[in-house]
């Protein structure tokens, strides 16, 4: 049952809290979300993230809409990535489903973070810029961003005439235990070495990867702008703390075994409003770890893995989504929960994602 609230207060702009408001909104609640930056997105320069599309059977987009989050953002849809393994071999994966949908992030037109924002003013939703808040209210909700730094992002936005595609590196040499991509959509490109990792040396592994796509994909910036960003990995025992929720990065919901967030930074919004309108705020810990929770698990014993593979391990990866029949349905296989990733994660997973902080 949903109970009449006179006011929800969101504390965060990103596609958490303003999910979680949307959610209220639609409800008949009067929703309050303070923002410390003067504009949503500020965290991001235009830059491309990915809306992943494989850790279920559903489209994402469905899912989203299942939120009650209407999809008026512009996304691209890609079906077609190439692989460059260490031992110089090519894997193109290709799926019938759209593998992710590219959405660009930032202050600007044209990106997911705009779009949400124009949803919620439109549903009435009130956002307040420029507002820290310190302690947040008692019966609010938290989305506000990452709270440390276990893995970080470090690339290149650029303008070019190449054409829409996507890459992917893996190895030792361009990024230990995590990745390299570069992905171009009408004419704009992002290019960034993922990592979990070595932090200090991101630096070099970007320009060995600009080298290896440069090489191996024709890479070709012009009016290049650097980037950069950091994504908090955590499964924490509550995400509710004295009625207050928290949601998205803020609570360490994001993908331990490749980074993305965004899902489940809706997921986890819409999920943590709809707990507060229920009148049990304590709901909440039930509802993420039901949906949310087994496929942290299962990724978290995957990257304990992952971060472990010598280059040989990393061609081996890439030959066997290459010739999977839909590798799309390959890495779902090796996000799906089971009985031997859950017997692995307390001696394994745990290692990977860190106590949350208090």
């Amino acid at each position: 049952m949903t109970r009449q609230l006179s006011t929800v207060e969101v504390v965060g702009a990103g596609p958490a809290g303003l999910t979680a408001a949307i959610t209220a909104a639609r409800a008949g609640a009067r929703v309050i979300v303070y923002e410390r930056a003067q504009q949503v997105g500020m965290r991001f320069h235009g830059d491309f993230q990915g809306l992943e599309n494989w850790t279920t059977a559903d489209d994402v987009l469905d899912e989203i809409a299942g939120l009650g989050v209407e999809t008026t953002f512009p996304y691209a849809p890609f079906y077609r990535q190439i692989c460059f393994a260490p031992d110089g071999s090519e894997h193109v994966c290709a799926s019938p489903a759209p593998f992710y949908y590219l959405v660009r992030r930032g202050p600007g037109e044209g990106t997911l973070d705009r779009a949400l924002r124009a949803q919620a003013e439109a549903l009435g939703v009130e956002i307040r810029f420029g507002q820290v808040v310190a302690q947040p209210p008692t019966g609010s909700i938290v989305g506000r961003g990452p709270r440390r730094g276990d893995a970080v992002a470090v690339g290149w936005l650029f303008e070019t005439d190449m054409p829409d595609g996507a890459w992917v590196a893996l190895g030792n040499k361009v990024a230990p235990g995590g990745y390299a991509y570069l992905l171009v959509s009408g004419g704009l490109g992002t290019l960034s070495v993922c990592l979990f990792s070595r932090f200090r040396e991101a630096r070099d592994f970007l320009a060995r990867a600009v080298e290896l796509f440069t090489r191996r994909a024709g890479l070709c910036m012009r009016g290049q702008r650097p980037f950069g960003g950091a994504g908090n990995l955590s499964l924490p025992q509550t995400a509710a703390v004295d009625g207050t929720l928290t949601a998205g990065e803020a609570a360490g919901f994001q993908d331990p075994l490749w980074g993305f967030g965004i899902r489940n930074a809706m997921i986890s919004g819409h999920l943590a409003a709809r707990a507060l309108l229920g009148g049990a705020g304590e709901d909440y810990d039930a509802a993420w770890r039901r949906r949310i929770a087994p496929t942290m698990r299962a990724a978290a014993v995957m990257r304990y893995f992952y971060a472990r593979l010598s280059d040989s391990g990393y061609s081996w990866l890439l030959g066997w989504l290459g010739r999977h029949r839909d590798p799309r349905a390959g890495l779902r296989e090796i996000y799906r929960p089971c009985w031997w990733k859950s017997a692995l994660f307390p001696l394994f997973g745990r290692r990977v994602l860190p106590a949350p902080l208090a």
